[in-house]
């Protein structure tokens, strides 16, 4: 019994890293990732141009290469006289990997809108930020809820991969325990995860059938 309550103290611990990369995360890449999203639909083709090609990289290269670059690359560049703490290096690769997902969504469920609705909003005399914030922004939030929370439960596993720099996340303490004979600990690690992706899973459910009211 008191194993079993020294493991679960261990990997409710370093859950609390998963959870801490998670939530700063998920609050700065939605918001990134929306300013990255009006990028790549800009007139101003440079900006469109970059924006993309910022995209393009981010997507086309595996999160664990982005971490070990953020981590690794800095002191290298600058000799030993600069680097990011682990727990920065992974927020800083998290929060870029994850707005460049965002932004592909938000520009998806954007475009997805018929231009019907933005010159209704030009017959009544409305603004481009009104049309919008009125009539558009709320159409676009239902259309993106699902694949939003398809990131989101991803970004949850995701966060494992933290440990990659020795940052003792909840698989990384149970990979410790591994090795002094335990295996179960593995396993048991899982339930963490299953459970914070159940609820993740009910509140997106919840979610979808409040914005019900709009069925286009």
């Amino acid at each position: 019994m008191d194993q079993f309550i020294n493991v679960t103290q261990q990997l409710l611990k370093g859950f609390g890293e998963n959870s801490f990369i998670f939530i700063i995360t998920l609050l700065l890449s939605l918001p990134l990732g929306f300013i990255v999203s009006m990028g790549s639909r800009s007139r101003f083709i440079p900006l469109k141009l970059v924006t993309k090609f910022f995209v393009w990289i981010i997507r086309g290269t595996p999160l664990m290469l982005q971490l070990f670059v953020v981590f690794y690359v800095p002191p290298l560049m600058s000799g030993g006289g600069f680097n990011f703490s682990r727990i920065n290096a992974a927020l800083i690769a998290f929060v870029i990997n994850y707005a460049a997902y965002f932004s592909e969504i938000f520009r998806g469920g954007i475009e997805a809108i018929p231009k019907g609705q933005y010159e209704a909003g030009q017959v009544l005399g409305m603004k481009k930020s009104q049309i919008f914030f009125k009539i558009v922004l709320l159409q676009v939030i239902k259309r993106i809820t699902a694949p939003i929370g398809n990131e989101i439960i991803t970004l949850v596993k995701d966060t494992s991969l933290a440990s990659v720099i020795a940052i003792p996340e909840i698989l990384m303490n149970a990979k410790d325990f591994s090795m002094q004979g335990l295996i179960w600990p593995l396993f048991y690690s899982a339930l963490f995860f299953l459970a914070f992706c159940g609820v993740l899973t009910l509140l997106f459910s919840f979610f979808e059938k409040k914005l019900d009211y709009y069925k286009g």
